[in-house]
């Protein structure tokens, strides 16, 4: 039998992730020689279980919730798109360095353009929420030349500090939810965790342009009560979070292991079992 390469996926909680079955999809598929675990850490104790991981021959994790920042704080070297979010959802390791990576915002912007096939270049673009969801997808949405990037939190003033922060890549503003009542957008992403609530974002109705895109990052059995506000006010393309949590897998994957997986097969995978 030959030696596998270990992998995982650290959280705490970990139990309901699927990025298990998701990578083990992968490996099959290209015939890595890798297998893929998940892990629950306990809250205070991150660093010791990484080390520990990676003293017994562990060459990469997956990081999740809540432990994005101590994994950006862990690496040793970061990627630009990382030290942008500040925060580390994917860890590789090799000798005595640690890679910090972000995957989040390359996932969501691979789902969009193409698995939906919707071009983000030239486009308004609305991203609801500032916290570290949005902050990971900021820079990578940039880099795609949108018209412009709107950023709505219900605390304005965490907005602001977004569009400063990336003031430099690209045409930026922020504000309240409401602040973009009479604008519409072309494709409008929820970055809150309002759907884990079952709730919706303070929202105009009228920001969803002709042929808009509604993206949630979460997603459900149902769709969000985001999404179904959306087609009640006009988007014409609506889409959950499973895209990008597969995207995300597969740029983690690349960057381990030097291939790309296809991931529409798994996506179709998770979308008829979710």
């Amino acid at each position: 039998m030959p030696i596998l390469d270990a992998y995982a996926v650290i959280g705490n909680p970990i139990s309901h992730s699927k990025s298990p079955l998701i990578h083990t999809a992968f490996a099959q598929q290209t015939s890595q020689a890798m297998r893929y675990e998940a892990i629950l850490s306990p809250v205070d104790e991150f660093q010791k279980t990484v080390t520990a991981f990676h003293q017994q021959g562990g060459k990469g994790l997956n990081v999740t919730v809540p432990f994005k920042l101590e994994a950006y704080a862990f690496s040793t070297h970061l990627t630009e798109r990382a030290e942008s979010a500040q925060a580390v959802n994917t860890l590789q390791f090799k000798h005595d360095e640690i890679l910090g990576d972000n995957t989040d915002g390359a996932g969501l912007v691979r789902d969009i353009e193409t698995n939906l096939g919707i071009s983000i270049a030239s486009k308004r673009i609305l991203l609801m929420g500032a916290g570290g969801a949005a902050r990971g997808v900021v820079l990578p949405i940039l880099k795609q030349g949108p018209a412009m990037l709107a950023i709505a939190n219900r605390t304005p003033k965490k907005a602001q500090l977004l569009q400063q922060q990336f003031a430099a890549y690209g045409e930026l503003v922020s504000g309240h939810f409401m602040d973009f009542s009479g604008e519409s957008f072309d494709i409008i992403i929820n970055a809150t965790s309002a759907s884990l609530q079952d709730a919706i974002p303070d929202l105009p109705a009228n920001i969803f342009a002709n042929g808009s895109l509604a993206y949630d990052m979460m997603y459900s059995h149902e769709p969000t009560r985001f999404l179904a506000f959306a087609q009640q006010n006009g988007a014409h393309n609506l889409a959950d979070g499973i895209g990008m949590l597969v995207e995300q897998a597969a740029e983690s994957f690349f960057l381990w292991r030097g291939i790309r997986p296809q991931t529409k097969p798994i996506i179709a995978q998770l979308k008829t079992h979710a």
